[in-house]
C-alpha cells in the first residue's frame, strides 16, 4: 500500500475544491504573518475584509450605516455559549439582520442586510485555507482546512492518515470535541464538520455526536 500522508490527503481535498470553483490558500501565505494575510491576528476567526466587502456588494441599496450595523452583529459575541450563538448566527446567515434606517426623506425605515447570496452562489466569495491556526485563551490550535463563504468560516475538516493506525474517524471527532472547547469561535458561524482518513469521510453538525456523522 502507497504510503498517504495527511499533506497529501489536504492536498488532495484542496485540488478538489479548486476544481469547484474555490479560491485555495494555506495559513503560509494567507496567516497573519503570511505573504498575503487575511487577518490581522490569529485571535481573528472572521475575515473582516472580505465579509464587509460582501455585505457592500450584496446590498448596494442599503445605506453605509446599515452595512455597518450588519457588520457589528456578526462580529460581536453575544448568546453566552457556543451553542446559542452558533443559532443565533445561523439565523442571520440564513435569514439576514433585520436593519433600521433613516431614508433620504427622514423617514425610519426598514431592511434585511444579506450575508450569503443563496440565489446566485456565484456572486458569493470563495475561499479554502489549509493549515488555519486559532490562538484562544492561550491555546493555539491548528485546522486541517477551513472554507470560508464570504469571509465566515462555515465548514471545518480534520484529516487523518489512513497509515496510521491510531489516526482514525474516531480520532478526528474526538479533535473536533477539542477544538470545541478550546477554540470555539472558530464555530460560532459554523455550518459542517467534515472528519476523513483519504478513504472515508463523515460530515455532521456543531451538536452531534460520532454515531451521527453521517457519510
Amino acid at each position: 500500500m502507497t504510503f498517504l500522508s495527511e499533506a497529501d490527503i489536504e492536498q488532495a481535498l484542496l485540488g478538489e475544491l479548486a476544481a469547484l470553483g474555490y479560491q485555495t490558500t494555506t495559513e503560509a501565505e494567507a496567516g497573519p504573518d503570511g505573504r498575503a494575510p487575511e487577518r490581522d491576528a490569529f485571535t481573528d476567526v472572521l475575515l473582516h475584509a472580505r465579509l464587509h466587502a460582501a455585505i457592500d456588494r450584496l446590498n448596494p441599496d442599503l445605506p453605509a450605516d446599515a452595512r455597518a450595523e450588519a457588520m457589528r452583529q456578526v462580529v460581536a459575541t453575544v448568546a453566552p455559549s457556543l451553542i446559542e450563538e452558533n443559532r443565533r448566527l445561523h439565523g442571520l446567515i440564513t435569514e439576514g439582520i433585520k436593519v433600521e434606517y433613516y431614508g433620504e426623506d427622514d423617514t425610519l425605515r426598514g431592511g434585511r442586510v444579506r450575508l450569503i447570496d443563496f440565489d446566485q452562489p456565484e456572486h458569493n466569495d470563495w475561499l479554502a485555507i489549509g493549515q488555519f491556526t486559532v490562538i484562544e485563551a492561550g491555546h493555539n490550535r491548528r485546522a486541517d482546512v477551513v472554507l470560508f463563504i464570504n469571509g465566515l468560516p462555515l465548514v471545518v475538516v480534520e484529516l487523518k492518515s489512513p497509515s496510521s493506525e491510531q489516526a482514525t474517524l474516531q480520532t478526528a471527532y474526538q479533535q473536533f470535541q477539542t477544538y470545541k472547547a478550546e477554540i470555539p469561535s472558530l464555530f460560532r458561524t459554523n455550518a459542517a464538520l467534515v472528519i476523513s482518513d483519504g478513504q472515508m469521510a463523515r460530515i455532521g453538525s456543531l451538536t452531534a455526536n460520532a454515531e451521527r456523522f453521517m457519510r
